[in-house]
């Protein structure tokens, strides 16, 4: 099985491609060589890789690095699912299509609302998730038309090589700098009454190799928990894992209103018989623990 890969080298695309070529799959992977925007050279590549299955994961996924350039959120991630999208509808008929989006399409629930559905309105409320909800409104109109795509909106996953800008991982590289001497006993954070739902990429990467099948029905599936955790939680679960008490400072940098974002994988969990299977507080020791290694060899 050959499967073309966009986004290869990000933190997501870098262990998928693990995983695939661990259960026998031959991967072609792009990157930001590859500009996705390009519907041309997106045509050419796909022509020449001949894949039996596709993953667009190349993408800005970071909210405020969206927001201060729309102007290349909309070519990366509108435009270049489009490139991707008519590439397979014309040159590879057939062909599974896993359009991987993003659970920010729902826009923000108040903290205590209940999960968000595949039902459930689009409400994107940020140039990163207008991005998304076009794309994967995009991916719709394609199935209609004939082509295999599974539209999946990931909910926040995380894990060892998660970006900092990220905030678990920021909150981790903190407590590992902290740990070192390298800053004093200090972290800055934004708003910890936001509530999120927190997924260990392994898990994430289970439910994309599985949907991967073309024997599971195409359509939209959320790959979520279900379960609230409210980013004051995140970081007691973070601490827990250290012996450092540090003062805790609001940086009004990032500090936003509180809202919630989790997801229900009900539907996923019928046509794959997928759950989550890796607790929280194991993701985060590991997240940490790499943060630990990292701050070391530096």
């Amino acid at each position: 099985m050959q499967v073309f890969v966009t986004g290869a080298a990000g933190f997501v695309g870098r262990r998928l491609q693990a995983r695939l070529e661990a259960g026998g799959a031959q991967v072609i992977g792009t990157d930001v060589e590859l500009d996705v925007g390009d519907a041309d050279r997106v045509a050419d590549a796909v022509s020449a890789a001949r894949p039996d299955a596709i993953v667009h994961l190349a993408a800005i996924s970071f909210v405020p690095e969206a927001a201060s350039n729309p102007e290349a959120v909309y070519r990366v991630n509108f435009l270049g699912a489009h490139s991707v999208l008519e590439a397979t509808r014309k040159l590879s008929p057939g062909v599974r299509l896993l359009l991987v989006g993003s659970g920010y399409v729902y826009g923000a629930a108040d903290p205590g609302a209940p999960p968000f559905a595949e039902s459930s309105p689009l409400r994107p409320d940020s140039p990163y998730a207008w991005s998304k909800a076009a794309a994967d409104l995009l991916g719709g109109v394609y199935a209609d038309q004939g082509v295999d795509v599974v539209r999946v909106r990931p909910f926040n996953h995380t894990g060892p090589g998660r970006p900092d800008h990220f905030v678990e991982s920021s909150f981790a590289r903190q407590i590992a700098e902290i740990e070192a001497g390298l800053r004093p006993p200090k972290m800055a954070v934004g708003n910890l009454d936001a509530v999120r739902d927190f997924l260990d990429l392994e898990d994430v990467l289970d439910a994309y190799v599985r949907l991967l099948d073309p024997e599971v029905p195409a359509g939209v599936y959320n790959v979520a928990s279900g379960k609230s955790t409210s980013i004051r939680d995140l970081l007691d679960l973070l601490l827990a894992e250290s012996s450092i008490q540090p003062a805790v400072t609001v940086d009004q940098a990032r500090w936003r209103p509180a809202d919630s974002s989790v997801g229900s994988a009900e539907r996923l969990e019928k046509a794959i018989g997928w759950a989550p299977k890796i607790p929280l507080r194991e993701t985060l020791k590991r997240l940490l623990d790499g943060w630990r290694e990292s701050v070391r060899a530096a």
